[in-house]
């Protein structure tokens, strides 16, 4: 007897999904960043709240179009350790640089009023203030971050791609929203934003190279909490404290 069961429809392709996925930070960061910077503060934080929608993304696709189990957490502490090492390693490595030589440079003198006028514009130029928001990101936003970019971003190009191509894809896509903002600090096509640009892409790399290895975010995410404390403890020390 004739099987008359309908037959399954082909799994829906990400690339699609995986494109917008790579490009929508570097428009959401354009958006909120630059559009959006002589605007009142709520405005200015309602901007930078609706960028980041954009995290809802993976989920979205991964459970209501791909509807693939909801994603498991790490099973193990796998990478913690290489994650802590490569965070204290960038955490001292920027201290150095900064407090030996690059506080008192142009750049950064430039870049100073810059990021005041930011931080003014998101109501973050007090202490209090300024210390709760680089909590929040340095270990909310990180791990979205890094559950964005390496679980969904680089997990699925590695659908498509070898490991060295898609880390490469993937961390050039993460560095790109950086671009922007390191380009309102320092001036765009400058040394110093093409330079922290490839810092944010190499940074990319070795957490891809990270995740790949051990399958946990954990590492990843401890080590992006790190630099991005070190990055505030910098902007505190430029900005808020002089």
């Amino acid at each position: 007897m004739p099987d008359r069961a309908r037959p399954r429809k082909p799994a829906p392709s990400v690339l699609p999904i995986l494109i917008a996925a790579m490009v929508l930070p570097a428009v959401a960061a354009f958006f909120y960043f630059v559009l959006a910077q002589s605007l009142p503060i709520f405005w200015q934080r309602l901007a930078y709240a609706l960028g980041k929608i954009v995290f809802v993304l993976p989920l979205l696709w991964h459970l209501g179009v791909e509807r693939r189990p909801f994603p498991r957490g790490p099973r193990s502490s796998a990478g913690l350790m290489s994650g802590l090492l490569f965070g204290l390693f960038v955490t001292a490595a920027m201290s150095v640089l900064y407090f030996a030589g690059l506080r008192a440079t142009s750049p950064f003198l430039a870049a100073a009023d810059t990021v005041r006028d930011k931080l003014i514009g998101f109501g973050l130029n007090a202490p209090a203030p300024y210390a709760a928001f680089a909590v929040l990101v340095s270990l909310l936003h990180s791990a979205l971050e890094e559950y964005y970019w390496r679980w969904f971003v680089f997990g699925r190009l590695r659908e498509y791609l070898p490991f060295l191509p898609a880390a490469a894809v993937g961390s050039l896509a993460f560095a790109a929203h950086h671009v922007i903002i390191l380009g309102v600090y320092f001036g765009w096509a400058s040394v110093s934003q093409f330079v922290f640009s490839l810092g944010v892409a190499v940074g990319g790399m070795v957490w891809c190279l990270l995740y790949h290895r051990t399958g946990s975010l954990l590492g990843p995410w401890l080590s992006h909490a790190l630099i991005d404390a070190a990055i505030f403890a910098v902007g505190y020390d430029l900005v808020i404290a002089s």
